[in-house]
């Protein structure tokens, strides 16, 4: 199962652990394993259809280009991160 890594400020909802591993293939089924697990984690990551503005999801040593839809393998590690704008 891939690997979860939880950003500080969605530790409260999910006991305080900084990690776990959940089920899915996809980063959308990912989010639906931890909401299921914690409620109000899918709240906190997707706005509609999508992950909300400015957070972006890293699997392995990528981020992910097609955000909700990003295929995830039994031995990723997936990260939530705040997305990086330039200028």
């Amino acid at each position: 199962m891939p690997r979860v890594f939880i950003p500080p400020l969605l530790r409260p909802l999910t006991d305080g652990r900084e990690s776990l591993d959940v089920a899915g293939h996809t980063v959308a089924e990912v989010i639906e394993s931890l909401d299921r697990q914690f409620p109000g984690v899918r709240s906190r990551l997707v706005e509609g259809d999508r992950l909300k503005p400015g957070l972006c999801v890293g699997i392995g040593t990528k981020v992910a280009a097609r955000g909700l839809s990003s295929k995830v393998g039994s031995d990723d590690e997936v990260h939530f991160l705040p997305a990086i704008g330039g200028g």
